[in-house]
């Protein structure tokens, strides 16, 4: 008989946050959980920077005004913490729900007043916090806000049915990262983007697909293409002259949710401009028939002749002395063969090369991806 692959259905949320409303917007982000999980859905992808909402701003207003300024201030204040009493209320959703959950978020560190990160967040179908993934780099207005992530969340989460991954808007055309994710064995891969392109961007239902079906052909991957709505209120805000009014109210440049096969065909969507949650079946055999022909990162590849390698490291900006000397002497009393030589020096490369940061001590670690 042989392997059995699960059939699943896959939702991607498309939806306008209650803007820069963190406790409204997790309200909202967990009844449509709850929704598309009472419809079947057992993993949930939702457009970047839904909680608790994108820096979209930036395309209309100069940065330096009052109001920029003012909104920027709105949205640290709003942004998450990972865990909190948000992340918190979306792990019960997903829990209720019985599903995996990626939710895009703006992610700030918790207890300071500076700093934020373009995240998707990994939830369990019991709750729990998988792990995250912080965008590489900021795009454009973003980088007035965003600060880019490291290689210690790019990767891809063991979940019942295959491997899960995400990334954020651009990076999904990242050929890089997208190697890098399929080498890790991705089969259902959440792509997340955000309510609007810039003016001079395709509209985003054809950027989607566009970016979706490509990363589908690559990794034989099954992929949601979340894509954000955009509200009334939101038009309210973004806009800052008339021309901006009149871009605003064009409804074919928002939305467009799509989900693909791997074999990079649509199966589900595009979606127009509305807010709904888009559904599909998915049969996770099909990734592999899919890698009978084209497998990236084995059969149809040569490690002799290509290798990637993935620094997992997240660097420290500080560190404290006597933590430094603590990591030495716990990796000195580990390492029996070394007595004879000393103890090991505090700044010596090695020990910093091996120790993690204590708040990204849950992400696994990912070394090196051979094609």
């Amino acid at each position: 008989m042989g392997d059995v692959y699960p059939k699943i259905k896959l939702a991607a949320v498309q939806a306008s946050p209650v803007y820069l409303n963190r406790e409204a917007t997790v309200e909202k982000a967990c009844r449509l959980i709850r929704e598309a999980g009472a419809a079947g859905a057992k993993v949930i992808g939702f457009p970047e920077g839904y909680l608790p909402g994108h820096p979209l701003w930036y395309h209309f207003h100069p940065s330096t005004t009052k109001e920029s300024l003012r909104l920027a201030t709105e949205l640290f204040k709003n942004s998450v913490e990972i865990p909190s009493p948000a992340t918190d209320a979306l792990c019960e959703a997903a829990r209720q729900a019985g599903a995996y959950v990626v939710m895009g978020l703006c992610e700030k560190r918790p207890g300071t007043h500076g700093t934020l990160f373009n995240s998707q967040l990994f939830i369990s179908s019991k709750g729990k916090i998988l792990g995250k993934h912080q965008k590489l780099m900021p795009t454009v207005g973003e980088r007035l806000v965003h600060t880019g992530g490291y290689g210690d969340t790019l990767r891809a989460y063991d979940t019942e049915y295959g491997r899960l991954s995400g990334l954020i808007c651009g990076e999904n055309s990242n050929p890089l990262a997208i190697f890098a994710l399929l080498a890790d064995e991705t089969a259902i891969h959440v792509a997340s983007w955000p309510n609007l392109p810039g003016r001079t961007s395709l509209p985003r239902s054809e950027r989607g697909v566009i970016t979706g079906r490509a990363f589908a052909f690559m990794s034989k991957a099954f992929v949601i293409n979340a894509c954000g709505a955009v509200s009334d209120e939101m038009r309210e805000v973004f806009a800052y002259t008339d021309e901006d009014r009149v871009f605003l109210a064009d409804p074919e440049l928002s939305g467009g949710s799509t989900i693909i096969g791997p074999d990079s065909k649509v199966i589900a969507g595009p979606m127009g401009p509305e807010e709904g949650i888009l559904y599909a079946d998915a049969n996770l055999e099909d990734c592999v028939l899919a890698k009978v022909k084209h497998d990236f990162a084995g059969h149809y590849n040569r490690a002799d002749v290509f290798t990637l390698v993935l620094n997992d490291r997240a660097p420290e900006i500080f560190q404290r002395q006597s933590m430094l000397d603590r990591r030495a002497m716990e990796t000195n009393a580990t390492m029996p063969d070394r007595v004879s030589e000393g103890p090991l020096l505090a700044n010596e490369p090695a020990i910093q090369s091996t120790s993690e940061p204590p708040s990204r001590s849950t992400e696994r670690p990912r070394a090196v991806h051979k094609a």
